[in-house]
């Protein structure tokens, strides 16, 4: 018997997740500062006091040890809580341990910042129906989730050698556990992976993405009928099925696009495309711009970065 793939694996690695810590910061109440809207995803530890996040739908407070992920790049505001918070610089835990405490003389507040992203913009459906805000409360968190938040408190209060590579890669682990703590949630779409018929419907079109699916085909893989499980399909994962196949059969693509040399026809055989303008009509469908404009852009984006 075949492996079964290991769905936000797949969907982290096609759609280059990364992360970027940007290091411990600590402050004294009043404080506060904004983040406008980017290209990539913020996420916040408080590791000691409280700190409130404000977007435009609403606003959480943070205790210690709580995580928040801002998952859709939105503006925000991170402050102390108070309406008198002031404008404070964002600097990096090594400059903050030189200078002492930003803000007030208030309760301070100790937190970690960095973001996530995907690259060229590449956003999974199963990832773009995260809610604005994903809280994790410390009370409720899992024993390895809470053991991670405090490896980087532990890390980051007293950095030395080789600490930098080790928030990074610690903060990796952190949010991809948090992911996959979201597929047991509901209200998203990573709930689709706990549940048996769908997650064996996205198995199948991960494992085989070149196969001639049809709903029935995946409706009988999935132990439902037609009916039933389209329906299904489209509530937890927010699409119907055979769309979430061309994306993600698209997002495939622009992966050996940019990685590897393989001609555009090559690839579109190896997705089940039988001819080479209908891949290229639904690649531009999804992406925006062809196959061959896309690779292009790729190495272009790939050289620039190196450089």
């Amino acid at each position: 018997m075949s492996k079964r793939p290991d769905l936000i694996a797949e969907v982290l690695e096609v759609s280059r997740f990364s992360t970027l810590y940007f290091g411990r910061f600590e402050a004294g109440g009043p404080w506060a500062f904004a983040v406008p809207e980017k290209p990539s995803s913020s996420f916040y530890i408080v590791l000691d006091g409280t700190a409130r996040v404000s977007l435009a739908g609403g606003e959480v407070v943070l205790g210690a040890r709580d995580l928040v992920l801002l998952p859709h790049c939105s503006a925000h505001r991170l402050d102390d809580g108070s309406a008198r918070g002031k404008r404070m610089a964002a600097r990096p835990s090594s400059t903050l341990m030189e200078d002492g405490v930003r803000g007030g003389d208030g309760a301070r507040t100790a937190f970690i910042s960095g973001c996530f992203r995907f690259s060229a913009g590449a956003t999974h459906p199963l990832v773009r129906s995260l809610p604005e805000v994903v809280l994790f409360r410390a009370a409720e968190a899992s024993p390895l989730l809470r053991s991670l938040v405090d490896l980087i408190a532990l890390e980051s209060s007293a950095p030395t050698a080789g600490s930098s590579v080790i928030l990074a890669r610690v903060t990796d682990c952190l949010l991809v556990h948090a992911l996959r703590a979201r597929t047991a949630d509901e209200g998203d779409g990573l709930r689709a992976l706990g549940d048996p018929g769908v997650a064996t419907a996205l198995e199948r079109m991960h494992a085989a993405p070149g196969d001639a699916w049809t709903v029935e085909k995946l409706a009988a893989a999935a132990g439902l009928s037609r009916s039933g499980f389209a329906a299904r399909f489209q509530e937890l994962v927010g699409e119907p099925p055979l769309k979430y196949l061309t994306q993600w059969r698209v997002m495939k693509a622009a992966a050996w696009l940019a990685e590897t040399t393989d001609s555009v026809d090559e690839i579109a055989g190896r997705l089940g495309y039988e001819s080479g303008p209908a891949f290229q009509k639904a690649f531009k469908r999804v992406k925006g711009v062809g196959p061959g404009a896309f690779r292009r852009a790729s190495r272009e984006t790939a050289v620039l970065s190196s450089s």
